[in-house]
């Protein structure tokens, strides 16, 4: 069933025209494929019998699922270099929190490890792809930046909110 479910939602995306920019990104594509190969496994595992509670997590998968597709589509909108890597820097946080939602389902005994590999897989391709996204446009893609300077120390630590003011 969720196969099948899977192929209409290839089929309805391969028959959409493109009208924006960030449609044609193949990391956009695999967070849309994400979105059809979640939705139907939120909707299994919600009518499942459990006993753990599951509601809070399934909420945070299948907004996480949205908010790296949406994050995704707005950075590539923006003509700032370091504000593009920001969006999809955020993107990719939420595509690490999906991974996270569904290690738990496995973690509650909610679903088995074999029913999240798929999912697992798609997102380890698109944290990839965010990853390289995020080098391409911030040349400080570090979280935090060492350089030599003139004070007593010699090194002082820079946070990233510090750069970009």
């Amino acid at each position: 069933m969720i196969r099948e479910e899977r192929l209409r939602g290839r089929e309805a995306r391969d028959n959409v025209r493109t009208y924006f920019d960030h449609e044609k990104l193949d990391v956009y594509q695999l967070e849309l494929q994400f979105i059809t190969w979640v939705t139907p496994l939120i909707a299994k595992v919600k009518q499942r019998p459990s006993e753990a509670r599951i509601a809070e997590v399934l909420d945070q998968l299948d907004r996480a699922s949205l908010s790296a597709l949406l994050n995704t589509a707005e950075g590539n909108g923006r003509r700032q270099r370091r504000t593009r890597a920001k969006f999809f820097d955020d993107a990719r946080g939420s595509a690490g929190e999906c991974a996270a939602c569904l290690d738990a389902l496995v973690a509650k005994n909610v679903c088995a490890a074999e029913e999240i590999d798929e999912g697992k897989q798609l997102l380890l391709r698109i944290a990839s792809i965010l990853t390289k996204l995020v080098d391409r446009f911030d040349s400080f893609a570090s979280s935090s930046i060492i350089r030599e300077e003139a004070d007593a120390q010699g090194f002082e630590e820079e946070d990233e909110d510090k750069n970009e003011e």
